[in-house]
């Protein structure tokens, strides 16, 4: 599976956006954790715009960041969006309604509590309307993702967004699913070499045989091992620096995603 690469976003913390992180990422700057601003976006209307949670807001923000490195625009593009889990902080709020007397949930936490409410949110902002697929898979959200969008993008012969986000959850659920960091990240893929093309990119699934690709610096590693999106970390360090290399990503069953990365 063959396709290339024509911008990127990252948001984390201490990562404030692709180009600002690029240094950080190649260690020629220090990695300084810091909170991770995410304002309501603007793109939306009012309405939707006071309803949206911290991940619809992280997930917009991921792929405005690349959307602001390219020339193509949000409606041109199908999507794929992928989390280890949904909205965390409604899930909760809708718990505590059911475990209460009353025991009515609200219609708006409800739609904002699917694991789909990001992409719909990102299709109302940029007038998306071309397909959109929702996924997850648990610590190997991002790898699925990267897999899905890139067989979009070669078999359908377009270009494709991929937009991964992660953040913590409210206790209890954050005792039984440990998500360390806020973390978002976009990618988008075209099939064929363009002018805007960055790097090109291979894409194959073996039985594991060896660890996965680490970050050096320890604080990014933290991130990257505790973060179902910062596991796309070693990934884009070297997007950051394009030159012939193979990083290695678990996945699902036993098996490692090898994304192999070939500069042009």
């Amino acid at each position: 599976m063959r396709f290339f690469v024509e911008s990127i976003g990252l948001l984390g913390p201490g990562l404030a956006g692709w180009h600002a992180s690029k240094a950080v990422l190649l260690g020629t700057a220090p990695h300084i954790s810091a909170d991770v601003p995410l304002p309501a976006p603007e793109l939306l209307p009012a309405a939707e715009r006071r309803r949206t949670g911290l991940p619809v807001r992280l997930a917009i923000a991921a792929g405005l960041d690349a959307l602001a490195h390219s020339t193509r625009r949000g409606e041109t593009l199908a999507s794929v969006f992928t989390s280890s889990g949904g909205d965390g902080q409604v899930v909760h709020e809708i718990c505590e309604t059911l475990a209460s007397a009353e025991r009515r949930v609200s219609p708006t936490r409800f739609h904002n509590s699917v694991h789909n409410a990001p992409a719909g949110y990102w299709c109302i902002a940029l007038h998306a309307h071309l397909a959109s697929t929702s996924l997850c898979a648990f610590d190997w959200s991002f790898a699925a993702g990267l897999l899905e969008a890139g067989a979009q993008c070669v078999v359908d012969r377009a270009a494709v967004l991929l937009v991964s986000y992660d953040l913590p959850d409210p206790e209890p659920l954050r005792s039984k699913v440990r998500v360390g960091g806020t973390v978002g990240a976009a990618l988008l893929l075209v099939p064929e070499r363009t002018r805007d093309a960055l790097v090109g990119i291979e894409l194959k699934i073996e039985p594991r045989a060896a660890a996965p690709t680490r970050m050096e610096q320890s604080s990014l590693e933290t991130l990257r091992a505790g973060n179902p999106t910062g596991r796309a970390l070693p990934l884009l360090r070297a997007l950051a620096a394009p030159a012939a290399t193979t990083i290695l990503m678990e996945y699902l069953s036993g098996s490692t995603l090898n994304v192999e990365i070939r500069a042009i």
